[in-house]
């Protein structure tokens, strides 16, 4: 069974830490089926963001909804129901197996009068075969190359089966054609009706696989909308403080962020 498709908003929120306001009243509605990528100076707020959104970090004001639901106001347990988070740097036991690690993506729906099913069975298979990891399923995660483990964890977060997927730098650690791959499979995602939002680094690769880019700096949005509209030189130049010129990509006119050469 698939997880029923659903929108994401997020409204006025604020969160942060001791002495320091992270994400400043951002506001974001994204329909089911979406891809929105956020992106940012570091510092500017992108991963507290998606922690927040999450129910990982205590918002100071503002609602995070999924459908008419806030989550902050559900269950723990209820929530990973509806909000699957992939960080940048996700651990798992050693000597995991990656059957081993997707079963951990069911772990929302387990409970005492609940146990392991024929459903939860099902959710790892599709996960699984959806991300190209059901030949690797008795393969040790730590004997796996960058790319292939960056794909089980991503058969993780699929097995919980959410309406919402957060990925935090899916990409930050893998090679080109690795990274392409990972991308390429959260299109997949969407197309199979769930929201995905992502923080990415690379804006070209944002530009082309996002339907949606969110820019933040000094954690409030600087620009929202299709990139080919809102990615611009005035832009890169107010979130990374370089001179940049913005081509179109040969083949789909995706923009493409070209820098300036520094000056000797």
């Amino acid at each position: 069974m698939s997880p029923r498709s659903t929108h994401l908003t997020v409204e006025k929120l604020r969160a942060g830490y001791p002495g320091h306001l992270a994400v400043d009243g951002v506001d974001l509605s994204v329909p089911a089926g979406d891809v929105v990528a956020i992106v940012g100076p570091n510092g500017c707020g992108k991963s507290t963001l998606l922690r927040t959104v999450a129910r990982l970090h205590q918002p100071e004001s503002g609602a995070v909804r999924v459908g008419d639901e806030d989550v902050w106001r559900l269950r723990p347990r209820d929530a990973a129901r509806r909000i699957a988070l992939l960080p940048q740097s996700p651990q798992a036991p050693e000597a995991i197996t990656v059957a081993g690690l997707v079963r951990y993506g069911r772990h929302p729906h387990q409970g005492l009068f609940r146990q392991w099913s024929r459903d939860d069975e099902d959710a790892v298979a599709e996960a699984l075969e959806a991300t190209g990891t059901a030949g690797l399923a008795d393969h040790r995660l730590d004997h796996l190359s960058g790319g292939q483990r960056q794909r089980c964890w991503l058969a993780m977060v699929l097995a919980q089966r959410t309406p919402i997927v957060l990925l935090d730098e899916p990409t930050s650690a893998l090679d080109l054609g690795h990274a392409v791959e990972v991308l390429a499979l959260v299109r997949e995602v969407a197309s199979a009706g769930r929201t995905v939002v992502m923080v990415l680094h690379d804006l070209a690769s944002a530009a082309r696989y996002a339907d949606t880019l969110v820019a933040m700096n000094a954690g409030e949005v600087a620009a929202r909308g299709p990139a080919g509209e809102v990615l611009t030189s005035d832009l890169v130049r107010t979130l990374y403080g370089v001179d940049a010129d913005i081509l179109s990509a040969p083949g789909d006119g995706s923009p493409v962020v070209v820098p300036h050469a520094t000056p000797s």
